[in-house]
């Protein structure tokens, strides 16, 4: 039997939820994990009731040539962490101790988020142009585990 690792299990699940990113240039899932249980999920898209880029005609930051990795706040979508985060709050589950499986390294955005919301473990399977984000994950005490 090739049972796979918790790891390796909740980063496959991360990939799944990815497929459901409206983003037309990067798919991202995450999942929120506390004591081997998935309690939240996300993945990058628009707010609810707001139009997807491919309605609006486009990505905003691909239309101007906005390189990977900076001005996230021209973007009209929300990070994958950051719908995780969200609907564990609105479901009422705590997330303090967790750890988050994306299948990206966060922004710096999300890096801060992912701090202020108490996950005490990040796991990633891709890398990401933001080394601020690095930094600041680093100087808070959480290091990113490439798997």
């Amino acid at each position: 039997m090739n049972r796979p690792s918790w790891d390796e299990y909740f980063m496959e699940m991360a990939e799944l939820t990815a497929k459901r990113s409206t983003c037309m240039r990067r798919s991202v899932g995450a999942v929120i994990v506390k004591d081997n249980r998935a309690v939240a999920t996300g993945y990058n898209g628009a707010p609810k009731g707001i139009a997807h880029c491919e309605n609006r005609g486009g990505c905003i930051r691909q239309q101007m040539n906005v390189p990977s990795g900076q001005r996230h706040e021209l973007c009209m979508a929300l990070h994958a962490e950051q719908n995780a985060i969200i609907q564990a709050a609105a479901m009422g589950n705590s997330i303090e101790g967790g750890t988050i499986y994306i299948t990206h390294q966060p922004c710096a955005i999300c890096a801060k988020m992912i701090i202020n919301s108490g996950i005490k473990r990040i796991v990633i399977k891709e890398g990401y142009p933001d080394e601020l984000a690095a930094s600041i994950l680093a100087e808070a005490g959480l290091e990113i585990e490439k798997i």
